[in-house]
């Protein structure tokens, strides 16, 4: 069994996808991917400034676009039955095209809408989100739950991202947990908290007109890193996971466990590849961040089909 993980927000970059769509076939899929989620990807993946792909009603349909490309730069070498496939909160729908769950248009028009929905919900309040690293977790969430703040994504031990009213994060960051030091981040709002209840209903009303099929693969959850294998199931947690926390963590915990021969990490790739190699070291990470790496995914995976190696470790 081969692992894929595909990145959310915050993991983009200026440029990145002008190497893609230097290949005719993959620059006409952009254009209809554009045409679907009615912006334009190739402007925002090729000349659109950092501060205008860092928009969230940019950067979601974006990401969302590339890695779907990648899918189908690879989708010789990697067979969804095949692959155990998660997603870090908009990555969901990237992950959930692979699992054949999702077409690629559908899934870049769903990012879109979500997108511009979050964006929409940002500007009802003035919130936001910061990083807490270190500190005992329980110590950690006590503080967290006593602002009123919510623990919205957990990546791992000691990386746990609160959301909430601004006021309260600055009361966050003034007086820490003890052991822990906190970070705002620049994002527009507060994702994966109440906050963003008016996007879960908009992302709702979307998804409910889109076809999803049952995976072929395992799908994992960012509710709590189990498989899902229904569609109304996947249909409901993509929707939910807009106003509920990103359990990364437990969908990383699940990947260990089944241990893929290779894991592939989605473009753009450092971030999830770091936060894996560094909690999970035994597994063999890939990192794909660029068109120039799909020969090198294509030839690993090759030589780990022809060394038969395992599906996979359990389940």
């Amino acid at each position: 069994m081969f692992g894929i993980v595909a990145p959310g927000q915050g993991s983009q970059t200026p440029g990145m996808l002008a190497g893609w769509l230097r290949d005719p076939v993959h620059a006409e899929r952009v254009r209809a991917w554009s045409e679907a989620a009615d912006c334009d990807l190739v402007h925002l993946g090729t000349k659109a400034s950092a501060a205008e792909i860092a928009r969230t009603e940019n950067t979601q349909p974006l990401l969302v676009a590339q890695g779907v490309l990648a899918h189908e730069a690879l989708a010789g070498a990697v067979s969804a039955g095949d692959a155990v496939v998660a997603g870090h909160s908009v990555g969901e729908l990237t992950a959930a095209v692979y699992a054949g769950v999702l077409s690629a248009a559908d899934a870049v028009r769903l990012a879109a809408i979500r997108g511009r929905a979050m964006a929409a919900a940002c500007a009802e309040a003035p919130t936001s989100m910061a990083a807490v690293v270190g500190g005992d977790e329980p110590e950690v969430l006590a503080r967290i739950g006593e602002l009123g703040l919510t623990a919205a994504t957990f990546n791992g031990p000691g990386q746990i991202v609160a959301a909430g009213a601004l006021e309260d994060l600055r009361l966050l960051t003034a007086a820490p947990p003890r052991g822990a030091t906190v970070k705002a981040l620049t994002v527009a709002g507060a994702f994966h908290t109440p906050y963003m209840e008016s996007a879960r209903r908009t992302v709702a009303a979307a998804a409910a007109a889109i076809h999803f099929e049952r995976p072929r693969g395992l799908l994992l959850s960012n509710a709590d890193g189990e498989v899902v294998d229904t569609p109304e199931v996947i249909r409901q947690r993509l929707v939910d996971q807009v106003v509920r926390p990103v359990r990364w963590d437990l969908c990383l915990g699940t990947l260990a466990r089944l241990a893929p021969a290779v894991t592939l990490s989605l473009p753009p790739a450092r971030t999830l590849a770091s936060i894996l190699k560094r909690q999970h070291p035994g597994l063999d990470v890939l990192s794909v961040n660029s068109a120039r790496d799909l020969d090198k995914a294509r030839t690993r995976l090759g030589e780990a089909v022809g060394r038969g190696e395992p599906v996979h470790a359990g389940r």
